[in-house]
This record gives structure tokens, C-alpha cells and sequence, in this order.
């Protein structure tokens, strides 16, 4: 890994993303020592969580003692600079936070919410990851996916050409056919 003119390691953020629900277990899986360790050893130098409207607080830490850097804050206008910051995204599944991070053409691990009911975001995600665009997992598992994640085997993801549906769609509507 290279260093950073001034001697340092290059900072490397990982975003953690909820959106703006309610998602505690992967606050709290994230704040454990057992996945910030396994972040720090993959060079990562900080982790900023978006915590939503969750409960758990995450411990902060400065990471003067050579620990990942973590802070976390509730909401923001925007995440895209905190996406476009970061070296790594580890999402909720919702739509948004899924492609607007795949259109950046950042590594991103999806943890799907096994509380939500009629959960349609893990087909999603699953789909993804099987085109291996992104890693899917549970809150369970994802210091294993960390771990053993590749990133170099993630393919860019290319958003798929919308004419054809909106053609159909006009078409229904009775618009004219251009």
C-alpha cells in the first residue's frame, strides 16, 4: 500500500449507509472490534456511519492509536459526497443507495434487513450479486464477507437502456411513436 507524502497512510473511508430507516443491526455489527479489526487490516483508516433513525450509537474514536478513525451522524441532505469519498460502501438494500453507489463505481456490500416484511430489497441485491456487481449479506455474516471479499472480481455496473420500456409505456398511454 502507498504512502501519503506526508508519511502517512492514504486515508481510506468506509461509508456505512442506512438510509433513512431503521437498521440497528448493521450499526451495531459494524461497530464491533471483530469487523472494524478486519477493516483496519484490509487498510481502510476510518468509518463513517449514517446511523438513520436508529437507537445504537456507535462508539467514536479519533483512530490516534493506530485503531480505525469512526464517527457517525443521523442525516444529511445529501450522502453523494460521503459516497463519492469513500473507498468502500457497505449499504442497506434500498434501491437508491444501491445504484446511486454503482454509478460511482464504488465496491459496495449490501446487508439486507431480514425484520423488514415483504422483503423485495434482498431479490434485488441477491440479483446484483450474482451478477457480481456488488456483495450481498445479513448483518450476520458480514464480517465474513469482509474478509473474504475480492474486489478486483467486481464488475462495473452499466445501467441498462430505458428506451425500449418507455416506447412501450407511451405506446400504452396512446402517444405518438417518435
Amino acid at each position: 500500500m502507498g504512502e501519503a507524502e506526508d508519511g502517512l497512510k492514504p486515508k481510506r473511508v468506509v461509508f456505512v449507509t442506512v438510509g433513512t430507516t431503521c437498521f440497528d443491526k448493521l450499526v451495531q455489527m459494524v461497530d464491533t472490534q471483530e469487523v472494524k479489526d478486519e477493516l483496519l487490516r484490509r487498510g481502510y483508516t476510518h468509518l463513517l456511519i449514517q446511523m438513520g433513525r436508529g437507537s445504537f450509537f456507535p462508539t467514536k474514536s479519533a483512530g490516534d492509536d493506530g485503531s480505525l478513525a469512526v464517527d457517525y451522524f443521523t442525516f444529511s441532505s445529501s450522502i453523494a459526497d460521503h459516497l463519492r469519498a469513500a473507498s468502500l460502501v457497505i449499504s442497506h438494500a434500498g434501491s437508491g443507495s444501491i445504484f446511486e453507489t454503482l454509478k460511482l463505481g464504488k465496491p459496495l456490500i449490501v446487508v439486507v434487513n431480514e425484520d423488514l416484511m415483504d422483503n423485495h430489497q434482498s431479490e434485488l441485491a441477491e440479483e446484483l450479486a450474482e451478477r457480481k456487481h456488488l456483495y450481498c449479506a445479513r448483518p450476520q455474516t458480514l464480517h465474513q464477507t469482509i474478509a473474504g471479499m475480492d474486489l478486483g472480481s467486481l464488475l462495473p455496473y452499466s445501467p441498462g437502456d430505458a428506451t425500449p420500456v418507455a416506447k412501450l409505456i407511451n405506446r400504452f398511454l396512446g402517444f405518438p411513436e417518435d
